[in-house]
Parts: structure tokens; C-alpha cells; sequence
């Protein structure tokens, strides 16, 4: 499995994240285009610990909600949502375009990314977003037990689809994340590195129940917002790797 982190968040003097530390140790940077976090200087300097490490960019588009981090739901209209996707890609696509970089998968943001798992018209949109994008993109999604519901979606379009599963959270039993609101919603560095491992090893977790979950990841989600999340990282990059 590849390791994907939300990065270039900041924005002017609110810094979020320790994006200098973590780039180093993960494959894919999901890079804020502005309308959550991230600004034109956030966004080159991401770009460029990108491009010195190696690693994947792909861009982190939202709901047009800089005040709320992106984390509130909007009622956007099909037309108003694909346009505020392509506004956001060709931002980023444009800045890395300039260091030699390639946008190669767009990953939705906070409530944009918890409707588009949820909500069928939503997700419709911004698969049409990416499908009707100049270039082919791929669209990051979360892995669930409907992954082959989305996969079909996504194949009639002509778009080619990574499911992500999270390294820190706990899962329901039909394969959503435990709403942070309850108990043990978020692991601990323990529980979280035997579930990296039980996905690496079976491509299962195990939910909040008990119940065994299959899922098919193809890179998994880390968080690296304080030295803390950088040591887990590394120590979920040793445990990927087989180290």
C-alpha cells in the first residue's frame, strides 16, 4: 500500500501541519488548493518538498469554505460543484506545471468528500468533474464494501478510481468511518499500527463491533499534524515496507 497525507494547508501566518517532516516518508501529497487552506505561496512550497522528494501530487479540493476548513456541507448545484472542482485542479496543475510536477489524482476534501461517499448525486458531480477535466486524472475515494458500486460508476465515465483506507480510525460495521462524536472513533498509536498491519497481512480491520471487514486499499490515508503523527508515520512506513 501506498501512504497519501493531506498536506499545504496552511495559509498565510496559520500554519497547519508539519509538512517538511512528513513529505519525506509518504508516496502521495494531497495538496490544498485554496478554498480550505493553502495559498499561492503554501501551495509552491508544497510543491517543491514534493518534487525534492519524489513524491506523487494530487490535488485537495473542497467545498468553497476557507472560514470553516472545508468541514461544513454546502448545497452546491452539478454545475456550480464541477466548476468549483476544475477551478481548484487547474490552480494546483498550473503552480506544479511550473516545478515539473504532474497532477495525476484529485482527492476531495472534509464534508466534501464525507458527501460524496454518501450522497449519490454528489459523487456523481465530482466524477463528472474529473471525467470532463482537459487531461485523464484519477479520483481518490474511500475503500468500503460498495467498492465495486464505484468502481462501476466510476468506469462508465472512463475515470480510474484509488480507494483509500485510514491508518488512525476506527470503522463501522457497513464500512464508514466511527463518527468522531463516539467513543474510540480515533486509534491510538497501538491500535493503529495492528490495524496498518491487519490490512497489509489479511486487507481487513476489524470494526467497532468486532466484525472482520475485507477491503481492498490501494494507499492508505496518515495524518501528520504534529511530531507525534510524523513518528507514527514512520513507524507505518517501516511496517508496510516489512521492516
Amino acid at each position: 500500500m501506498l501512504l497519501n497525507c493531506d498536506l499545504g494547508e496552511s495559509y498565510g501566518s496559520w500554519t497547519m501541519g508539519l509538512d517538511a517532516q512528513v513529505m519525506p516518508h509518504i508516496d502521495q501529497a494531497n495538496i490544498a488548493c485554496g478554498f480550505h487552506g493553502g495559498d499561492p505561496v503554501t501551495m509552491r512550497r508544497t510543491l517543491a518538498l514534493a518534487a525534492a522528494h519524489g513524491v506523487t501530487v494530487g490535488a485537495h479540493p473542497s467545498y468553497p469554505d476557507l472560514v470553516g476548513f472545508g468541514r461544513r456541507s454546502m448545497n452546491l448545484s452539478p454545475e456550480e460543484l464541477i466548476a468549483c472542482l476544475h477551478y481548484q485542479v487547474a490552480a494546483l496543475e498550473g503552480m506544479a506545471l511550473g516545478q515539473g510536477l504532474e497532477i495525476t489524482y484529485v482527492k476531495p476534501h472534509g464534508a466534501l468528500y464525507n458527501d460524496m461517499m454518501s450522497n449519490p448525486e454528489v459523487r456523481a458531480a465530482i466524477m463528472q468533474a474529473v471525467a470532463g477535466y482537459h487531461r485523464p486524472l484519477a479520483l481518490m475515494l474511500q475503500a468500503t464494501p460498495a467498492a465495486a458500486q464505484h468502481r462501476t460508476e466510476a468506469d462508465a465515465l472512463g475515470i480510474s478510481v484509488l480507494f483509500e483506507a485510514f491508518a488512525d480510525r476506527c470503522y463501522d460495521d457497513d464500512g464508514s468511518l466511527l463518527s468522531r462524536r463516539k467513543p474510540g472513533a480515533v486509534h491510538g498509536r497501538e491500535r493503529m499500527l495492528e490495524q496498518v498491519g491487519q490490512l497489509r497481512e489479511r486487507g481487513t480491520v476489524t470494526t467497532v463491533s468486532g466484525r472482520e471487514l475485507p477491503l481492498q486499499a490501494d494507499t492508505l490515508c496518515v495524518h501528520g499534524d504534529n511530531l507525534e503523527g510524523v513518528q507514527a508515520i514512520q513507524a507505518i512506513r517501516a511496517l508496510v515496507q516489512g521492516n
